[in-house]
């Protein structure tokens, strides 16, 4: 690595990146996405990216943390399968009893498996991967959000997961944590945090699977680390030298989170 010594005592450029004292300055989303893969390491999708399987893996967990889902997932799997034919023939006490280890209301998600797997066969021919083929992202996204639990944030996820389309898919539970690196704290509003959000993704990586899915990975991986929606731990946070929220810039509104 080249390293170019600036007169400046405390700053020095190498690639592309300005150093001041030991931490680089930031100027990109994909350097940023370089320096969380630097704190975490490259992370993986735990979930299932078929687009069908996914919606089985969703409705495993309540509240659908990756961790309840998994549990519910196996759950299911290993007592009454995941496929569309296995899940319609089950004894619907079966299959809740079978989701209980995912949380809660079994009940619930097992009927909502139930609607699942009957919308896929009937609607789409046992295949929801090839029955959203050939349709825009719009109507893509619009038979998506027929499905119970799904909004805009799961279609997108689906989209970029699924190999449908690249779109800039932001992880539901952390949309704050783009916004608050790049430009300050969050709205108030959730859906136009994530349009921010979306926004900014878009704008800045290419329309490529692995650059907008590795962005997710590791967004979400941090949010779910340090950046927190409330107590944020900006004390540790790799990339808290070039945040603007860490920086104290909150965008005109009171500051509604408690900073560690």
């Amino acid at each position: 690595m080249t390293i170019e010594r600036k007169s400046c005592e405390s700053a020095w450029i190498t690639s592309g990146c300005i150093l001041f004292l030991g931490a680089p300055v930031v100027t990109t989303v994909a350097q940023l996405l370089d320096v969380l893969a630097g704190s975490y390491g490259e992370k993986p999708a735990n979930w299932p990216t078929d687009p069908y399987l996914f919606l089985v893996w969703l409705h495993c967990g309540y509240p659908a943390s990756d961790h309840a889902c998994a549990k519910g997932w196996e759950s299911l799997s290993t007592s009454i399968g995941v496929n569309m034919e296995q899940i319609l023939s089950a004894n619907p006490t079966k299959v809740s009893q079978a989701l209980k280890l995912g949380g809660m209301v079994p009940e619930l998600r097992a009927t909502r498996l139930k609607e699942i797997a009957e919308r896929v066969l009937k609607q789409h021919g046992g295949d929801l991967r090839s029955g959203l083929s050939g349709l825009s992202v719009s109507q893509v996204r619009s038979a998506l959000k027929q499905f119970p639990g799904i909004a805009d944030p799961g279609a997108d996820r689906i989209l970029l997961f699924g190999g449908i389309s690249p779109v800039a898919a932001v992880p539901s539970n952390c949309p704050h944590v783009l916004v608050r690196i790049r430009v300050g704290q969050e709205h108030e509003n959730y859906a136009r945090t994530y349009r921010e959000a979306q926004h900014i993704l878009d704008e800045a990586l290419p329309h490529k699977f692995h650059e907008r899915t590795r962005a997710y990975l590791l967004l979400k991986h941090h949010g779910q680390q340090l950046c927190k929606r409330s107590n944020p731990k900006c004390d540790v946070c790799p990339v808290a030298p070039n945040c603007a929220f860490a920086a104290g810039k909150l965008r005109g509104r009171p500051n509604s989170v408690r900073k560690s």
